[in-house]
């Protein structure tokens, strides 16, 4: 198969209509063809006149670590041409910016999950490609999650740079789909296109969106593989707690919860009893570890690891977003007092508890917190929205 990438430096009739133009590439380490040449040289490569690049959040290099660090501009050593930051002073490219080129070229990797700040870059850009008559084509890459919808709908108002607008969690869309559900959705005049994949099979076993034959390269320093994948449209909400989600260790976002004083047993016990249907499609394991940097640094921690993978996975069962829910549900029914919910900035959102922002209102987090609130309460805050998605974007599906 071939990624959008592939397809424009390899057909002349997509670098045809490049010539002429001043070209910006929006790229990340994962930004790469199919022979791992990354996006930027293979473009120079093939004769397209590159004027500047930007990198999103984690920096064109992939380098940052966690939230909220941020990335300077920079002139790109090999080429000479600027490096914007759209993590740095502006989330928002700014018309200087956008004067740097006629045709704005999105190659950055999703992971199919509305928080991954990449689908609100996308809207920002196509937001000021609209306002200063720039194109915009997406190369497009697999979701690797796959089509599966899942979550709450964020709601109306609890709009932040790691929720652009009212989607569920889990998506289910490609970035070039996700970029015609926003000209839609947002009524934007914008010159868009889509440099469609060939051969993308979404629902194909094994790798269910990721294919087998691509080398998986982290997008940002923490997705360090397709069982990551699978499982962050759950595990990032833990950035919203106290508990670790594997930061400071080799395997983070991964685990439902990592914590030197909770007993991973007993909460895997208490998922069982309160939504064992809820745990389908994946295998859980008690481990443990000691982040080296991060939440609970130097402490060993009791956790359950997450293994959407092999045999253990089942496409159509797996649902990260409420194994999550499931497992903070029983932290709260175990330990009443624990003091789950982490009260920091989160992506700049000052007023608002981070679980929240992150889940795009309180919903999950009330649901937690109630001592009657049932598997069923949840279900029926979620279905509806996912049921909704799902049909709203029916006719947007490329492959």
């Amino acid at each position: 198969m071939k990624f959008g990438i592939d397809r424009l430096v390899s057909e002349s009739d997509l670098l045809k209509e490049l010539s002429g133009r001043r070209v910006s590439l929006v790229a990340h380490p994962a930004s790469v063809t199919a022979d791992l040449t990354h996006s930027l040289d293979a473009l120079f490569a093939a004769g397209v006149n590159v004027t500047s690049a930007f990198g999103p959040q984690h920096g064109l290099m992939g380098d940052k670590q966690d939230n909220m660090v941020e990335t300077a501009d920079e002139t790109d050593p090999t080429y000479g041409i600027p490096v914007f930051s759209l993590y740095g002073e502006v989330r928002r490219p700014t018309g200087q910016m956008m004067s740097s080129a006629d045709v704005f070229l999105f190659d950055l990797q999703d992971l199919g999950c509305r928080i991954y700040t990449f689908v609100t870059t996308l809207l920002y850009l196509l937001e000021e490609a609209a306002k200063h008559g720039k194109s915009v084509w997406v190369l497009d890459r697999p979701n690797p999650a796959g089509r599966p919808v899942e979550g709450t709908l964020l709601l109306r108002g609890q709009e932040s740079f790691v929720g652009a607008a009212p989607m569920p969690m889990r998506h289910g869309l490609t970035m070039g789909e996700m970029g015609l559900w926003f000209v839609r959705h947002f009524g934007l005049d914008v010159d868009y296109r889509v440099i469609e994949m060939h051969y993308w099979l979404p629902e194909a076993a094994p790798g269910y969106g990721w294919p087998e034959d691509r080398i998986w390269i982290n997008p940002s320093p923490n997705a360090a593989n397709h069982n990551m994948a699978r499982a962050y449209a759950g595990t990032v909400m833990l950035e919203g707690t106290t508990l670790s989600e594997g930061r400071g260790t080799t395997r983070p976002l991964e685990v439902l919860f990592g914590a030197p004083d909770i007993d991973a047993s007993r909460v895997r016990a208490e998922m069982e009893r309160i939504a064992p249907h809820w745990l389908e499609g994946c295998a859980l394991r008690e481990c443990w570890f000691t982040p080296t940097f991060h939440k609970h640094a130097g402490e060993l921690c009791n956790a359950l690891m997450i293994h959407a993978e092999g045999g253990f996975y089942t496409h159509e069962a797996f649902r990260p977003w409420r194994l999550q829910a499931l497992a903070f549900k029983a932290i709260r029914s175990l330990y009443p007092d624990y003091p789950i919910w982490r009260d920091f900035p989160y992506e700049y959102e000052f007023d608002r508890l981070a679980i929240d922002v992150i889940n795009g209102g309180p919903d999950l987090r009330e649901w937690v917190d109630d001592p009657a609130g049932q598997s069923s309460d949840l279900d029926a805050l979620a279905s509806p929205g996912e049921a909704k998605w799902r049909e709203e974007v029916a006719d947007l599906l490329l492959y």
